[in-house]
């Protein structure tokens, strides 16, 4: 074999293995990162132990949306009444990340009692003490009005406190109750009509007297309130979308669980739970939920991720939009990621102090209506 041979074959090898190298690189570079090992300190703590790592505090971009009236809003948040059938009706475990029974959100005892301020209520005329076994075996088998919840409450014979009926129990007296609006819209007149319906079979089998108020009057109350939930409802949500590499369902997960999200009911769905129990989440976290159940969620790619505040349900004592605004600076750091709009463009730190301003007008229309945000009352109202 010639030099020249030699020479060719030789360069040729190279540019064979150069081509193999390139695409293995190219390869490489497009797979979506997964999640790797991390150390002890970068774990969250369970409930036993010590607090979940704090979100940095960088200053984050942020792309928003703000729903109070059934469509995003960029940038700003408003108070205009709108139609009632809107948004409001809004549809809500994570592979790779080790999540103990103490991180699950813990759900309350009992529901939030009967409130005048957002409730028609009903007493009902006693002629003596009436079981809680008997007035569970006479409530209907629905407990909504249309679109509303329907409620019965005895008044407990030692201690004086309303409560849902409980075997056992002995009860001076009843009420009952259907919710005045909720994201469904007003109570109307049909549904106030099968309130009363419902309540006086209810009221017939146990041998009581129901004293129902105006319906009028009530309906009217109910358009009020409605009117009011209409325009100070409002969610907030940053879409976090990746610069270069893809994420893996893991990786995305791996890292939210450092700065304290843990994992949801649902697939692709982590949350960052309240300090109380019982308190609704104070932030969502969510990604393709078919990438989270395929069959090698590793395999999966995901190119962005959004972060989300539900901002009635959450106290405003939580700080919720700060944590918010650091836990999306704190991802798109950790993950390599950049916080846009709906269009891709980035928002800057001057949107998000505005919208913080708003936030705080909107806490305080909250909290002059007895409304508070996070609230019991604003819980129901606002679901």
């Amino acid at each position: 074999m010639s030099t020249l041979q030699i020479s060719l074959a030789i360069v040729g090898g190279l540019v064979l293995a150069g081509v193999v190298a390139y695409n293995a690189w190219v390869t490489r570079r497009s797979a979506p990162r997964t999640a790797r090992g991390l150390p002890e300190a970068d774990l969250p703590r369970d409930a036993a132990g010590a607090d979940t790592v704090p979100a940095g505090d960088a200053e984050p971009l942020a792309d928003h949306r703000v729903v109070g009236d059934g469509e995003r809003i960029e940038p700003v948040l408003r108070d205009e009444p709108v139609e009632a059938v809107s948004v409001r009706e809004e549809v809500r475990p994570v592979p790779s990340v080790a999540v103990t029974l103490n991180h699950v959100v813990a759900t309350p005892d009992r529901r939030p009692g009967l409130d005048a301020l957002i409730d028609v209520i009903a007493p009902l005329q006693l002629d003596g003490e009436v079981s809680g076994d008997a007035v569970i075996a006479a409530l209907p088998g629905t407990r909504r009005v249309g679109s509303k919840p329907f409620a019965v409450e005895g008044l407990v014979e030692d201690g004086g406190e309303w409560e849902a009926p409980r075997p056992g129990q002995r009860y001076k007296a009843l009420q009952v109750g259907v919710q005045l609006a909720n994201r469904a819209g007003a109570l109307n007149d049909i549904e106030f009509s099968e309130f009363v319906m419902k309540a006086q079979a209810f009221a017939d089998a146990i041998g009581a007297m129901p004293d129902f108020p105006d319906m009028r009057a009530e309906v009217a109350r109910a358009r009020e309130l409605d009117a009011f939930a209409s325009g100070h409802d409002a969610q907030l949500g940053f879409t976090l979308r990746a610069r270069r590499a893809a994420w893996s369902p893991g990786y995305v997960s791996q890292n939210a669980a450092r700065f304290g999200f843990v994992a949801g009911v649902l697939p692709g769905r982590m949350v960052l739970p309240g300090s109380a129990v019982g308190q609704a989440p104070i932030l969502s976290l969510s990604f393709d939920p078919q990438a989270a159940m395929a069959e090698d969620p590793e395999q999966s790619a995901l190119r962005e991720i959004n972060l989300s505040l539900e901002v009635t349900h959450v106290p405003r004592s939580e700080q919720p939009f700060v944590r918010l605004r650091q836990a999306a600076s704190a991802l798109a750091e950790a993950m390599d990621g950049v916080v846009t709009d709906d269009a891709g463009q980035p928002l800057g730190a001057d949107t998000m102090d505005s919208i913080g301003a708003d936030l705080e007008s909107l806490y305080d229309a909250l909290d002059s209506h007895d409304l508070s945000a996070g609230s019991p009352q604003a819980r129901r109202l606002f679901s």
